[in-house]
């Protein structure tokens, strides 16, 4: 499961790169946005069209589903609900503020304080949604298939080898 995890990681964040990081031509482009939530209250003050729901819906669904594919390429079963949503939503901020930084270089491209947000919104809503309960059904799972590490009945312990015994002198 984690190799699978892993795969789609690395598919799914070189699809990112792909669609973000690519130069754009344009005859002109805004300032970059600093400012916490500007872009998103001029989106809300334009109404409820069909462009704004298309930039901030997009923004937050760009990076979602890191949400489930950071926690599956962990592979971890058995961890705090809490401390496995606070490395994702991090993990999931950090990636986007890197996309953003290495946005402020590419012609036509421009940073916005806001998409970090929008991005880690979108990271933290489907990891809450989707990370608890399939971790629950997995444990469930393996719980009912006997929940050991299956053992070949034939080997035994391996004697202990008597190298430092006290008896023996070898010089």
């Amino acid at each position: 499961m984690r190799v699978t995890g892993l795969l789609l990681l690395v598919a799914h964040l070189s699809i990112v790169g792909w669609l973000t990081l690519r130069p754009r031509t344009v005859p002109w482009v805004p300032a970059a946005n600093l400012e916490p939530l500007a872009t998103i209250r001029a989106e809300l003050a334009r109404g409820a069209s069909w462009e704004a729901v298309q930039h901030l819906g997009g923004s937050v669904l760009l990076l979602a589903p890191l949400g489930v594919l950071l926690p599956l390429s962990a592979g971890r079963l058995n961890v705090s609900p809490l401390v496995s949503f606070t490395r994702t939503a991090f993990a999931g901020a950090m990636i986007a503020l890197a996309i953003e930084l290495l946005q402020s270089g590419i012609p036509g491209r421009v940073p916005d304080v806001d998409s970090v947000l929008l991005n880690t919104l979108g990271v933290a809503v489907v990891h809450l949604l989707v990370v608890p309960g399939a971790r629950c059904r997995l444990r469930r799972r393996y719980e009912r298939l006997g929940g050991t590490t299956p053992k070949i009945s034939r080997v035994g312990v391996t004697p202990q080898a008597d190298v430092l015994s006290g008896g023996r002198t070898y010089l």
